[in-house]
């Protein structure tokens, strides 16, 4: 038996950086909204002998270590939990890597979605949300695949309803460009000056969107469009193309931009 599934990535809107932690890791606020404009192929199947093989868009793996990637590591969490007996998985990268869209993390969540189904596991979403905590902040929000906003590292998630982000798909089409440009979670981070948040995000979203454009921010725009030049053009061209609202999503390279559909080319 096998299961295929078909992971896809999500924006940020609005990244702020609230605080550095004991821990060297930081509070965030943003609002997680899922997208499809890349999707990747993940398929598992039952096997005698466990095997990783992964195609399309590559990927640095540490050591080229099959271990070292997240489907494996997803696989190997709900082993030690469940003796899952071996399989084969098979990933089709068509997400960009890098990005900051979270191609890396909705893979190793959607691995823990497909084998608790494959195998029958019956673990709620708010289970599968815990395994996906230990893997990547934001792999817990492709457990639940609806906008949320994040806080804390991005695993403390809250759906989050309101008229525009009920409706963004239906009235805006989302433009996102990839430069290409591979840039560091870790060293991003490092670029980055917590500050304490004013408004609340959900309080800023409630605004039409084009007001978001001088109120609803990402903290890493400012140092990384420094680093990287290009990155800022690409705002300016995206805007300059009749975009609404536009942005980098997390801590890139992948920016956006929010058309309202009569506008979009």
């Amino acid at each position: 038996m096998n299961i295929v599934i078909y992971p896809h990535p999500k924006i940020n809107i609005g990244l702020r950086i609230v605080n550095r932690r004991p821990d060297g890791f930081h509070d965030i606020e943003t609002l997680f909204y899922p997208v499809d404009n890349f999707k990747d192929v993940l398929e598992i199947t039952e096997s005698e002998v466990f095997s990783f093989n992964r195609y399309g868009n590559p990927y640095p793996l540490k050591d080229e270590n099959p271990e070292n990637d997240l489907c494996v590591k997803a696989y190997r969490l709900l082993e030690r939990d469940f003796n899952l007996p071996p399989v084969e998985i098979h990933l089709y990268k068509g997400i960009p890597v890098g990005a900051g869209i979270g191609g890396g993390s909705a893979d190793a969540a959607c691995t823990l979605k497909a084998l608790n189904r494959l195998f029958g596991l019956k673990l709620s979403q708010e289970r599968l949300a815990t395994y996906a905590a230990q893997l990547g902040s934001d792999c817990p929000f492709f457990i639940y695949d609806t906008p949320m906003t994040g806080r804390g590292r991005g695993e403390i998630l809250v759906p989050y309803n309101n008229e525009t982000i009920n409706s963004l798909k239906e009235n805006f089409s989302i433009k996102i460009v990839h430069p290409g440009i591979h840039i560091s979670t870790a060293k991003a981070y490092s670029s980055v000056t917590p500050h304490p948040v004013e408004t609340p995000i959900e309080q800023l979203l409630e605004q039409p969107v084009q007001e978001w454009k001088k109120n609803v921010t990402n903290d890493f725009e400012k140092p990384l469009f420094e680093e990287f030049p290009e990155l800022r053009r690409i705002k300016e061209s995206l805007y300059n193309e009749g975009a609404l609202y536009a942005s980098m999503s997390g801590s890139g390279s992948a920016l956006f931009g929010l058309f309202r559909r009569e506008y979009k080319k």
